[in-house]
């Protein structure tokens, strides 16, 4: 019980502070132009906002005029532009706004009450409630809940202590004005705070989707060391097979060539071994079949099944060859068949109805394919979920230090251009049994 009533009285202590920081710290920052944050329509609210001030500054100056006629005095033209230009300021200082137009009404009040009519409003004129309404609105805009319901009791306050000490009777309007003042800052905080939820939403939505795009690039690259460890683990094996074969192929063995051979053999099977413990780690999260794991990893020379079975599920395709067909390394083969692979699945997807084109061109520094489409039928079907395509295209023409083309065409198709260099021919190699 005392160390609640100590709290107490320890926030109580802190409460004036705490209530001058809220009302003298500086407002948040403006969005930066063109950012989440800045609406397409803050140009226009600005000269609205400056229209509607100098209208309100010639109703304010005539309001304050004394009952008795005569001229305009000079000080009610003085108090009613600076009553407007406070509105103004409000779009970029609204603190400093809000103290000037409170300290500007209390002013005003005291100078006029003595020549305004009994019938008159007071401490507020309709055009001075609407000025002090939008510097509130302003204010709340740009700073917490919190500072805004200060501000609102600190206005209400001062007006208060305006109907308190006055010489005459008057038509006191504080009761009227109050809930219009509390209206505008409650609009102006829900502005606020669902400006400030776009901007997070929209913060939010560029960390996903960069999240998103490194997720699938990790995913791709996986896939390719999944493959890559496949191939580089069927040659592996087959080293060590011919360095145990080929003692066995030459008469009398020397032993210098047995022990080299050894060794050849020695290294390619612990360099396997090396090799199956980083990579093969990758294949546990694998949701394939065991069977479908341990498949050899698909050349050019299925190239043909792949278009019979893309050409079984309704998609007209088309093939030209140029240059000498040759083995090439078989990262190159793979990788072109998973472009061309990606392509048609593509086209499928996205392109329906559409006729394909799959060019393959043998050149002395490598191998290009092109694959092109013509304009859909009609549009394509809505999908649920988000592809690697481009994204591991390029991923394997960037690990053979290749290039890779892809956009629209003229005539309202699609082309896939990717090229793989090779530094030499590859050799053909005598067919040796996969070991796992």
């Amino acid at each position: 019980m005392v160390g609640d009533k100590q709290r107490l009285m320890a926030a109580l202590r802190r409460a004036p502070r705490a209530l001058f920081e809220d009302l003298t710290a500086p407002a948040d920052p403006l969005p930066a132009m063109g950012g989440p944050g800045w609406p397409v329509w803050r140009p226009v609210f600005g000269m609205v906002l400056v229209l509607c001030a100098v209208a309100l500054a010639v109703v304010q100056v005539s309001a304050l005029a004394p009952v008795d006629g005569g001229g305009v005095p000079g000080y009610a033209v003085l108090l009613g532009i600076a009553q407007a230009a406070a509105l103004v300021v409000g779009m970029s200082r609204p603190v400093s706004a809000w103290w000037a137009s409170t300290v500007l009404m209390v002013v005003t009040a005291r100078i006029t009450e003595p020549g305004v009519s009994p019938d008159a409003l007071f401490p507020w004129t309709v055009s001075g409630l609407l000025l002090q309404s939008g510097v509130l609105f302003l204010l709340a805009l740009r700073v917490r809940p919190r500072r805004s319901a200060g501000a609102l009791v600190v206005t209400l306050l001062a007006a208060l202590s305006c109907t308190v000490a006055t010489t005459r009777a008057h038509n006191y309007v504080l009761d009227r004005g109050t809930p219009v003042l509390i209206a505008a800052v409650l609009i102006g905080a829900a502005l606020r705070g669902l400006r400030l939820a776009r901007t997070q939403l929209v913060v939010q939505e560029e960390l996903t989707a960069g999240e998103r795009a490194r997720r699938t690039l990790l995913e791709e690259r996986n896939r390719i060391a999944r493959e890559l460890h496949d191939v580089v683990a069927h040659h592996m094996s087959v080293i060590s097979i011919q360095a145990q074969v080929a003692p066995h192929l030459v008469d009398n063995p020397s032993d210098a060539l047995r022990e080299n051979l050894a060794g050849i053999r020695q290294n390619a099977v612990e360099a396997l071994t090396e090799l199956r413990h980083v990579l093969g780690v990758l294949r546990s999260e694998d949701a394939l079949s065991q069977g479908a794991r341990h498949a050899p990893q698909p050349t050019l020379d299925r190239l043909d099944e792949l278009l019979d079975n893309v050409r079984g599920a309704g998609l007209v395709v088309t093939t030209a060859t140029t240059g000498v067909p040759r083995p090439l390394p078989p990262s190159v083969e793979l990788s072109a068949f998973r472009i061309v692979q990606e392509a048609l699945s593509n086209a499928m997807r996205h392109a329906p109805g559409a006729r394909v084109r799959v060019e393959t061109s043998y050149g002395t520094t490598g191998l290009s394919v092109r694959i092109t489409n013509t304009a859909p039928d009609g549009p394509p079907a809505p999908q649920q979920s988000m592809g690697h395509g481009l994204l591991g295209m390029r991923e394997r023409t960037a690990m053979l230090g290749g290039e890779l083309a892809a956009g629209a065409t003229p005539d309202g198709g699609y082309e896939v251009t990717a090229i793989l260099p090779v530094s030499a021919p590859a050799q053909s190699a005598e067919p040796v049994e996969d070991i796992p």
